[in-house]
């Protein structure tokens, strides 16, 4: 399914079509999620659809993707992975969520909205491992929540430029994996050196 036919179906069937193209991401849309959430910011400038409806239909969407993934995960287990991993490309993105999980634990979940691909894997992970629905949403619901505001107002800023530069982000977000241990070390030794300065003053 391409760019144009989701255009053309949120054209027929509004709001429906949205919450589906986001919801089907789960079994591997060929439109990355920044795209059709950006795409629904920009439908809500143009007039076609009311903005704040879109935005929690959009919102609604992306979460009920994402836990069916948890649900999937939890309920049935292993043989989810294995299914996952019988897929082209996979093993890479599994081994970047199970780095993920091991490293920061629950808080992977918020981590992995900002991966393409991994944060479709990471909910299929944490419902393997039996993670409470309680937690796994105060995680997840409340990410999803700043993840979507934040790309379908990009979208909406955007207009007809919006898939573009969603492509692009899409693109690039894979090497936030690469980029955060960085990040992470850089910010650990400026604490570090603010801390000496205050026990020699």
């Amino acid at each position: 399914m391409q760019l144009d036919t989701i255009l053309e179906l949120i054209n027929q069937y509004g709001y429906f079509a949205l919450f589906f193209a986001l919801w089907l991401g789960i079994v591997g849309m060929p439109i990355p999620d920044e795209v059709i959430v950006m795409t629904g910011g920009m439908v809500g400038s143009f007039g076609i659809l009311q903005s704040i409806p879109a935005f929690f239909v959009t919102y609604l969407g992306v979460i009920s993707g994402l836990s069916l993934g948890y649900i999937l995960g939890y309920k049935i287990g292993a043989p989810v992975l294995d299914r996952i991993r019988r897929k082209r490309h996979m093993d890479i993105y599994i081994v970047r969520a199970e780095y993920l999980l091991q490293k920061y634990g629950s808080q992977a979940l918020v981590i992995s909205y900002f991966l393409p691909i991994v944060r479709h894997v990471v909910p299929y992970l944490v419902g393997i491992s039996k993670m409470s629905f309680r937690r796994y949403a105060l995680f997840s619901f409340t990410t999803g929540f700043v993840w979507t505001l934040l790309f379908f107002i990009l979208g909406h800023l955007l207009g007809s430029n919006a898939a573009s530069v969603g492509y692009l982000i899409n693109e690039y977000s894979k090497y936030l994996l690469i980029i955060l241990p960085v990040i992470a070390a850089g910010t650990f030794i400026v604490v570090a050196r603010m801390k000496r300065k205050r026990v020699n003053v």
